[in-house]
């Protein structure tokens, strides 16, 4: 059996389209996991891969995530994600043709899937891609969409660090030490959230001069700083086999995607006496201001509560009390797939 074939047959979702440029050395993959609560949407993420198994691996993961993060936030939607596997970043006229080909890629699925941004791509990206596809959200505000997600992405990690920091350690965020590991636009925004509330901001990133705000920590004492909360804001696998037993922390809560390399480490956490805030519910701000604003109607006071109702969920959440609060998110997420 091909690497491809064991992730298939091992996934529980409904699809996967599958395109290789040969002339732009490019894997598109486009990973439908569920359409019992509406049509698929998702990120579409651009970036290297070790292989093209690896690419799949990521896209089947992150679409599943979608599902979850659709059915927890209650937005009438099924869970989808895209990965563009490039050799680099592509720039000018060569990206402008990658994503001209994946538009019509996805517009070849005939609604079944619709793009926003994830890693490496952004509102922009999203104005070309709708140039040769009607299946996009979150395009710039000057082409009729509603910007970027990250704002209402950082926003809604804040006030689940907010409330994560209340549920463990009866606090508000005035002194909490918070370690913010990745400092794109999200980690970046949350930086100056956390900032004005009066917390204590550490900061990491593998490019330096992302470092702007708080005090830079070198990325590879992040597992073993000792904080109070520990936000993942880049890649997945932050906590991993290794890193899990080296953590000084007293909760693990950030924008980041797929932060547990393995389910089976929350319950690990959980033992440890470290407050997990379920990444799919936390960093649901993105999907709430894009459906929100484009597909449901809602005004931007009206995303505003449901960003600040990230933090209410995640305390109900908390107080399920039945070990990690990720089975209280999972079976949450179940019962609404299921009605």
């Amino acid at each position: 059996m091909t690497a491809f074939e064991s992730l298939l047959t091992a996934w529980d979702g409904e699809q996967v389209a599958v395109r290789y440029e040969a002339d732009l050395h490019t894997w598109m993959f486009i990973g439908v996991h569920s359409t019992r609560r509406g049509p698929a949407g998702g990120g579409t993420r651009m970036r290297s891969y070790a292989s093209p198994e690896d690419a799949l691996a990521d896209v089947l993961e992150l679409s599943g995530a979608m599902t979850r993060k659709f059915a927890v936030c209650d937005v009438p939607r099924g869970g989808g994600k895209a990965v563009l596997a490039v050799p680099e970043l592509p720039t000018g006229d060569a990206r402008v043709e990658l994503l001209h080909r994946y538009g019509a890629f996805i517009t070849s699925l005939g609604g079944l899937y619709s793009c926003a941004p994830d890693m490496n791509t952004s509102e922009r990206d999203m104005d070309i891609i709708a140039e040769t596809c009607p299946y996009v959200f979150c395009k710039s505000v000057e082409r009729g969409g509603s910007g970027s997600t990250a704002p209402a992405t950082a926003k809604g990690v804040f006030h689940g660090i907010e409330a994560s920091v209340q549920h463990a350690l009866d606090s508000d965020l005035r002194g909490v030490r918070v370690l913010i590991q990745g400092m794109g636009s999200v980690g970046a925004l949350l930086a100056s959230h956390l900032d004005e509330a009066g917390a204590d901001v550490y900061v990491s990133d593998v490019d330096e001069t992302r470092l702007a705000v708080g005090t830079p920590i070198a990325p590879d004492e992040v597992p073993s700083f000792e904080c109070d909360v520990l936000a993942p804001c880049a890649t997945g696998g932050v906590v991993n086999a290794v890193s899990i037993d080296q953590l000084r922390c007293r909760v693990v809560a950030g924008a980041a995607n797929n932060q547990l390399a393995v389910p089976s480490l929350a319950d690990r956490l959980h033992e440890r006496g470290i407050l997990y805030a379920p990444d799919y519910v936390i960093n649901a701000g993105g999907v709430l201001h894009g459906a929100g604003l484009e597909s449901l109607g809602w005004t931007e006071q009206q995303v505003d509560e449901r960003l600040r109702g990230i933090g209410t969920l995640l305390l109900e959440l908390y107080a399920d009390g039945d070990g990690s609060p990720v089975h209280a998110a999972d079976r949450l997420v179940e019962r609404r797939l299921r009605a």
